[in-house]
């Protein structure tokens, strides 16, 4: 089958969190046989800030933005699925309207990858041209969120609405040998966004605030020189995804903080949980609805609802931490790999055509 996507970006992170989300979805669904373009604008840097990885299971497009739509169109118009992916950052509003036109010759998908901001988007504007196309699409297929994403969906005339969650690719992220430059009794990497802020404050600046003996690190992009580091803080620029598995296995502790939307919503499992199960690393995450559905609590990840919680967490004696990282390393190579989702994407996608 032919499926022409309009995402963000597959060949950059550089500010897109969804890439390692493509490439796992894409990946393995061209492994089963589907034939795959994914467009992306020449936006933002990315082009710039490419990833050193391979992207060879899809045909990639750099287009520009507004004056190549039309022939991106025409191009998609000849595929058999069309996916829409939200967030691409520029002439999304268009394109949510206009590769609509494709189903004259094919089946098209919106495939929202931040459910929370595309239904407050919808909620703060009763006029929102979106509302009445959400009806037009064949399926629409979420990043995540679960029962409540499903039911605003379907409130609003969705003929299909199905959660693809976020899952790991075991050959991209694996053990790897510590490096020193990211040692510490615990590690995040998220870029810094208005909505997690607050909780990265709680769940990771106040522990390292009260445990001075200890080593902090964080991965990401736009913290500011003035941001309230610690002395017992090391900050360290944005990560490629081929730097992750050293991230995670150089710290004795990964911190998971979720964007407080997502975590409103709830069933919102980051990719970073997965990748950091798989590197074997012991995980600390904030609270939200449906965590108990990916991971066990207590025996496959450890849960904290406040800055108490994760202090406790990072003085757990090595063994209690070792047992729990080997648990959630089982669990997400059983259950949680982007092959466990091409296998629900192609029966999807299949009775979407």
């Amino acid at each position: 089958m032919r499926i022409f996507v309009f995402g963000s970006s597959i060949v950059s992170s550089y500010w897109n969190g969804a890439a390692t989300y493509y490439r796992g979805c894409y990946k393995y669904l061209s492994r089963r046989g589907h034939d795959i373009t994914f467009a992306e604008p020449d936006a933002y840097g990315r082009q710039e800030h490419r990833d050193s990885c391979d992207v060879s299971y899809v045909h990639s497009i750099v287009y520009q933005p507004g004056r190549d739509i039309d022939a991106m169109l025409r191009r998609a118009s000849m595929a058999d699925i069309v996916v829409k992916h939200s967030g691409i950052g520029v002439d999304d509003e268009l394109l949510e309207q206009r590769v609509l036109e494709c189903r004259k010759h094919c089946a098209v998908i919106f495939w929202d990858v931040d459910a929370p901001a595309t239904i407050a988007r919808m909620r703060e504007n009763p006029s929102e041209p979106f509302i009445n196309a959400v009806p037009e699409y064949d399926a629409i297929f979420t990043y995540g969120g679960g029962d409540p994403v499903i039911r605003k969906y379907r409130g609003l005339g969705a003929r299909e609405c199905t959660p693809v969650y976020n899952a790991l690719d075991p050959n991209s992220h694996f053990p790897v040998a510590p490096e020193e430059r990211f040692s510490g009794d615990l590690a995040f990497l998220g870029n810094r966004l208005p909505d997690r802020e607050d909780r990265v404050e709680e769940f990771f600046l106040k522990p390292a605030a009260q445990l001075s003996s200890k080593k902090f690190c964080l991965g990401g992009a736009m913290y500011p020189p003035d941001f309230p580091w610690t002395q017992n803080t090391y900050f360290v620029r944005h990560l490629a995804p081929s730097e992750h598995s050293a991230f995670y296995s150089s710290s004795r502790l990964t911190l998971n903080v979720t964007r407080a939307a997502m975590a409103q919503m709830g069933y919102c499992p980051s990719g970073r949980l997965f990748e950091a199960a798989s590197c074997g690393t012991p995980i600390v995450s904030d609270w939200w609805d449906g965590i108990d559905v990916f991971f066990e609590p207590g025996r496959e990840i450890l849960i904290a609802r406040s800055s108490e919680d994760a202090i406790q967490a990072i003085n757990l004696p090595d063994g209690e931490l070792e047992q729990l990282s080997s648990a959630s390393k089982q669990r997400v190579l059983a259950e949680h790999t982007a092959a466990n989702r091409a296998a629900e994407l192609v029966h999807l996608i299949e009775s979407t055509s």
